[in-house]
């Protein structure tokens, strides 16, 4: 156990000492980011339905496949930043700020990065598809929307989104890796390794399984005429007419 680490904390406004129990940090901290943001990435990943022609049926409710797989992503991402938040909060205060170990960097971009997540999820842009509230299922001219339309603002917000959810996971590694040099804890070392080997060899199931679909098809469906569907198409053609 590391020196510097402080075994003692102040309540602010007030002169109450409290002992720090960092073994519950460290268990809040890993549940957050090596139980439910694995889960939640993991069921979206593999638990999106097969691909049916028109995608999800309208008026699917949101706590039945195939929308439950969406809607227990965003509801448990925003639980483990919210539970992510308050362990960095309520160390901070303990101990009277932010220290400057590899540990806290590691851990401040982990949530900095998770709170940018559900930020750049209110500019995701609009559903629309057939199954959206607004369109008139036969009237393909009321089905626009920016993910139904794959619109720059929705292509981008996916790049991001994803790319930096798998650097927030990342982060968080190191969080803990850096986090145990300091103070051992050997539970904690063996649940992390049997996480990160279990979620590997069940991604690599899942995928030879074939439980992965494609996002877009698995929401809207196969139809030819689908913009995005239309577009990938088009460039597969394209590509193949363009080889020797």
């Amino acid at each position: 156990m590391g020196s510097e680490i402080p075994l003692q904390g102040r309540i602010p406004f007030t002169d109450i000492v409290i002992d720090m129990h960092w073994g519950n940090h460290a268990l809040l901290m890993f549940g957050v980011w090596f139980v439910i943001v694995p889960f939640a990435v993991m069921f979206l990943r593999f638990g999106k339905g097969r691909p049916q022609t028109y995608g999800i049926p309208r008026g699917t409710p949101l706590w039945r496949q195939p929308e439950l797989c969406w809607t227990l992503h965003k509801r448990l991402l925003y639980l483990a930043i919210f539970l992510a938040l308050g362990g960095v909060v309520f160390a901070a205060t303990l101990t009277g700020g932010v220290s400057g170990t590899i540990h806290s960097m590691f851990g401040l971009g982990a949530v900095t990065l998770g709170v940018l997540q559900i930020v750049s999820a209110w500019f995701r842009g609009s559903h629309g598809g057939r199954k959206d509230p607004k369109a008139d299922p036969d009237n393909r001219a009321t089905w626009g929307g920016d993910h139904f339309d794959m619109t720059p603002q929705r292509w981008w917000f996916e790049a991001w989104h994803k790319t930096s959810g798998y650097f927030a996971i990342a982060l968080a590694l190191g969080a803990v890796a850096t986090g145990l040099a300091q103070y051992w804890l050997p539970w904690i070392a063996v649940a992390l390794g049997a996480v990160v080997f279990g979620a590997l060899i069940l991604a690599v199931v899942l995928q030879g399984l074939g439980y992965r679909h494609d996002t877009y098809m698995s929401v809207y469906g196969t139809h030819p005429d689908h913009p995005f569907n239309r577009r990938r198409f088009a460039q597969m053609f394209a590509a193949r007419d363009e080889k020797p």
